[in-house]
């Protein structure tokens, strides 16, 4: 597993209540952890920093999603079920640029 990756995953809700498996995006692999940030094909109330990611072959995805760079969770490598594909480098490239945007990162 490797930034980039789209993985299926059981993943929490917000309110820590229950959980829903769901695609997600690899952040960031370590020995034992993913951090992932989860898709969903409901697109409403979109914020700035999510990004619309098309239905391919190469990403696995059965339909348009949004990842959504704000639903962010660690967890264990072991709750991954499967791997279902990758974004494209230029997918990933924005994904980067988004996330710099969201936690308000400078480059000064």
């Amino acid at each position: 597993m490797k930034k980039g990756d789209i993985v299926l995953v059981p993943f929490p809700f917000t309110d820590l209540q229950g959980q829903k498996n769901r695609s997600a995006f690899i952040l960031v692999a370590s020995t034992l952890d993913v951090t992932v940030a989860f898709l969903s094909s409901q697109a409403f109330k979109v914020e700035s920093t999510d990004i619309f990611i098309s239905a391919t072959e190469e990403n696995g995805l059965k339909k348009q999603s949004l990842l959504r760079l704000n639903k962010i969770a660690t967890l264990s490598k072991d709750l991954i079920l499967g791997r279902l594909g990758n974004l494209s480098c230029g997918e990933i490239k924005l994904v980067d640029k988004n996330l710099i945007k969201l936690f308000q990162i400078n480059s000064n």
